[in-house]
């Protein structure tokens, strides 16, 4: 039995895959951002003092890191419904990835932070800095820079894990692949492309993002 390949029928569907690569992309480019701060915002509260927002927030990190992505997912998009919470699938998209990313980029950049010497809180103390100055001046610049790169592989698995979203006809690459193999029925050149985009998309953004990284870090100490 001899089968033949067709990449040439895919010709007229490239203008699909492309607008499904590029929502992939806006998609993650939001989802980092947000998620990166986030991340921020949460590890500053699980490096101070335990309280009641530190508990709430290591709760919060424990509960995404421990369920599946996809669950996460319906849980928005088909739980929050019945409690009157609606919103559209691009919105219930990023919202899973903003809170999946925020909460292992929490735990990412806590990690960095908790290895930062005493002397420097010491010294920016005796400077007359505040705690917030001291931990955006002081303390958190080289802390993401100890942890940059695993900061850089954690935003490329979430972008990869993105394609999940097509399950609730959110229009992303992964979309755009099964709406297409289904009029076509080429299945092994559909995902066969589809798969190189993605590689393609990882290995540019780890680039962009690690090339972003040193000139971020220039200068600063490790």
């Amino acid at each position: 039995m001899t089968t033949t390949l067709d990449f040439a029928a895919l010709w007229p569907f490239w203008p699909m895959l492309l607008a499904g690569l590029w929502t992939t992309v806006t998609l993650t480019a939001a989802a980092t951002v947000g998620g990166v701060s986030l991340g921020i915002l949460g590890a500053a509260l699980r490096s101070g003092r335990p309280g009641i927002a530190s508990r709430l927030w290591g709760g919060y990190v424990e509960l995404i890191r421990n369920t599946p992505f996809v669950v996460q997912l319906f849980f928005i998009v088909f739980g929050l419904p019945s409690i009157g919470v609606k919103m559209t699938a691009g919105e219930a998209a990023l919202l899973a990835m903003l809170i999946n990313l925020g909460a292992y980029s929490t735990e990412i950049i806590r990690a960095g932070i908790q290895v930062a010497p005493k002397g420097q809180w010491e010294a920016a103390r005796v400077l007359g800095l505040s705690k917030v100055q001291t931990f955006c001046r002081v303390i958190l610049p080289p802390a993401l820079r100890r942890v940059y790169p695993a900061l850089v592989s954690q935003c490329i698995i979430v972008m990869l894990g993105s394609s999940v979203v097509s399950q609730v006809s959110y229009e992303e690459l992964t979309f755009a692949a099964n709406l297409i193999q289904s009029r076509t029925f080429l299945s092994f050149e559909v995902y066969l492309v589809t798969t190189l985009l993605y590689l393609a998309l990882s290995l540019l953004m780890r680039q962009l993002l690690l090339a972003a990284g040193r000139r971020w870090f220039a200068g600063e100490g490790a």
